[in-house]
């Protein structure tokens, strides 16, 4: 979302870095470009005229300028600048649930992604806080639209449920109606989802209103496309005027849009925003985060994020039979298949790489070594040609099997060729690690020809948790220097998907 904000930035602050010292101009010439940036990625002129005068105010004073790096300081006035303009780090993301049944009523434009998110919400909580859910369609209008939410809550799981559908019931009549339904069913939690329009109508809105006086919601999020830009926060503005919100949630945060709309909502409307949707599937919502967006946004990553999704990505029974294996040097090449697969539940390469610390300069490796989610495929694709005794045991591999696979995978034998050498070199790993620890894997690296300067390329995750991120390397068991085992082997930075530089 944020791609083209992040590279515009970025360029900025390389120019800022890279000088020893600092002029009132130099910091002066710099926010035009930080306030051009941010007008280019759409975000409310309003906004972005506030937010510069209070960096102005902050990073042309002495102290800042006579410092011994003045550059980084002024980064970081923009860091800070930019999780006060998101909402700061107090604010209030969590949802008022706890006076069963409590009602969530989900309001917004038609196309905004409101019944989908609705789901996901409601499996959020049903999975992590274990609350009985009932999901109640109130869009008389759009066709399938009940017929779509009950969908969705049986694939959310036996703890949410869908409100039977009556045909001919005004919404009004529906509100009444789950609300008595969650009242005798035991209920913690309904989520009313109401209707949209393609734009803001009075019969809408009074719609709208109507049902919130006789619900009276603990929550009322306004969901928004976070692709329609300057559309978006005045949405969100009218819904305000005549719906008591308590939050937002900005879906398709994973588009190719400018991202203005997050940066904007909040000031506009004075709102904090609860969730980012991410994706089409339940599981793509984040619970929304000013600081880590904020790092997001100026290329310095978002470790915690990629930790928490690798733990909900994580099969804990898998990771601790891997790290059993590993612990005892073994490592085979079905361990290895897993290890693709966990990444592409994660995101793949680019989602992975993108909330790496120099996400920008990592992508630009992947793209000069022309690397892409294609290549987890294929080397996934490689592997299930093999015989289940060919994975466990990859010394049978000879010339004539090899060449098997490599048809059968519809690739050249070099890319079979290229698949066991990685598996040898993180094999390799897991028995120097089961026998000399963390100093014996980091010599394995070096004899893979594994630098520290390839792990500073990638942006080496610092005071990750010991055993890096579960599911990408089996767990406590495999610690590793970057926090991501099961990226072992260097190309251009990036160990483990292919052998060594591009030329």
């Amino acid at each position: 979302m944020f791609e083209a904000l992040t590279d515009r930035l970025g360029g900025v602050f390389d120019g800022l870095l890279g000088r020893g010292a600092l002029s009132e101009k130099d910091v002066s010439a710099a926010l035009r470009e930080i306030r051009v940036a941010l007008l280019e990625a759409d975000v409310a002129l309003p906004v972005v005229k506030d937010f510069i005068a209070s960096i102005r105010e902050k990073a042309v004073g002495e102290d800042v300028i006579r410092s011994v790096k003045p550059g980084q300081q002024v980064v970081k006035i923009v860091h800070d600048g930019l999780v006060d303009l998101l909402g700061g780090d107090s604010a209030d993301t969590s949802l008022r649930v706890d006076t069963p049944p409590a009602v969530i009523m989900m309001a917004g434009l038609q196309g905004s992604g409101k019944t989908t998110t609705t789901a996901k919400i409601a499996q959020r909580l049903a999975s992590r806080d274990k609350k009985k859910i009932l999901l109640a369609s109130l869009d008389t209008r759009r066709p399938a639209a009940m017929e779509q939410l009950a969908i969705l809550a049986d694939q959310c799981g036996d703890a949410v449920s869908a409100l039977p559908i009556v045909k001919d019931q005004s919404p009004a009549e529906i509100a009444r109606r789950a609300l008595q339904a969650a009242k005798l069913g035991g209920y913690d939690i309904m989520f009313l989802d109401t209707a949209g329009r393609t734009s803001i109508d009075e019969q809408m809105m009074a719609e709208a209103s109507d049902i919130a006086r006789i619900a009276r919601p603990n929550e009322t999020l306004l969901v928004a496309d976070s692709l329609t830009g300057q559309d978006a926060v005045e949405t969100a503005r009218r819904f305000h005027e005549r719906l008591p919100l308590t939050g937002l949630v900005l879906t398709r945060m994973d588009g190719d849009g400018r991202g203005g709309a997050a940066l904007s909502m909040r000031a506009v409307t004075g709102l904090p925003i609860k969730f980012l949707g991410t994706g089409e599937k339940l599981d793509g919502l984040d619970v929304f985060d000013a600081r880590r967006l904020a790092g997001r946004i100026l290329g310095q990553g978002d470790i915690v994020s990629l930790v928490e999704k690798a733990g909900d990505q994580m099969d804990q029974d898998k990771a601790e039979k891997l790290a059993k294996k590993m612990s005892k040097g073994k490592f085979d090449l079905d361990d290895l298949a897993e290890q693709f697969n966990q990444m592409q539940k994660m995101g793949g390469l680019g989602g992975i790489m993108g909330m790496l610390p120099g996400a920008k300069k990592a992508k630009q490796a992947m793209a000069a070594a022309n690397l892409d989610d294609r290549v987890l495929k294929q080397q996934a694709a490689i592997i299930s040609s093999m015989t289940r005794a060919e994975r466990a045991k990859p010394a049978l591999l000879n010339a004539s099997r090899r060449k098997r696979i490599a048809a059968g995978a519809g690739v050249q034998v070099a890319d079979v060729n290229k698949v066991l050498k990685m598996h040898r070199q993180m094999a390799d790993m897991m028995k120097k690690l089961s026998k000399g620890g963390m100093k014996g894997m980091l010599g394995a690296m070096a004899g893979a020809g594994i630098s520290p300067a390839d792990l500073a390329k990638m942006g080496a995750v610092r005071g990750a948790p010991s055993g890096g991120l579960p599911g990408l390397g089996g767990g406590p068991a495999s610690p590793s220097p970057t926090g991501l085992p099961g990226l072992g082997g260097p190309v251009q930075g990036l160990p483990g998907l292919g052998q060594g530089k591009k030329k």
